[in-house]
């Protein structure tokens, strides 16, 4: 059984966007979990393969799965060890993928908000449970321990119950 023990994203809807959000908490320094989501080496433990050019408008690319899937976008907010964000093209909709650390204690607070999805079925409905798996990585990866795709792929399925589906 995969272990989906982190809480379920907080969806919203705007008129014609959806948004969600993910809040974790890791008991690492700040500084740790920034790397973990800002450098290439540590983001291909949790997330892709990933070319970060670290300015905003700095160009983005992931690549997921041996290049099964990739992405290209660009840096809209780079603002070490407190704010990363970056564009990213989901059903020809132009989405922003941000994350926010924030420390507590000897850890710190990582907030997640993709926005600008579209609110029906697609790419983007994928993202809440994508996301979610994803992060379940983001703990180990903090200490360079890398996630097998594998792994990913059934979290995100065994995930699924707790997203329902978008409508089409």
């Amino acid at each position: 059984m995969i272990d989906t023990k982190e809480a379920p994203a907080e969806v919203t809807a705007t008129d014609d966007a959806l948004q969600v959000v993910f809040h974790r908490h890791y008991a690492k320094p700040i500084e740790k979990v920034w790397a973990a989501i800002t450098t290439p080496e540590r983001l291909a433990d949790w997330l892709a393969e990933a070319e970060i050019d670290m300015r905003p408008g700095g160009k983005i690319r992931f690549n997921w799965n041996n290049g099964a899937h990739t992405m290209e976008g660009r840096v809209l907010v780079c603002e070490p060890p407190k704010a990363f964000a970056w564009t990213w093209t989901l059903d020809d909709r132009e989405t922003v993928v941000r994350f926010d650390l924030k420390p507590d204690g000897d850890g710190c607070w990582l907030t997640l908000t993709h926005s600008g999805l579209s609110k029906t079925a697609g790419q983007g409905a994928g993202v809440r449970t994508g996301w979610h798996a994803h992060l379940e990585g983001l703990g180990d990866a903090i200490d360079g321990k890398k996630t097998p795709w594998a792994t990913k792929t059934a979290r995100q399925e065994a995930l699924s119950s707790l997203y329902p589906p978008l409508p089409a």
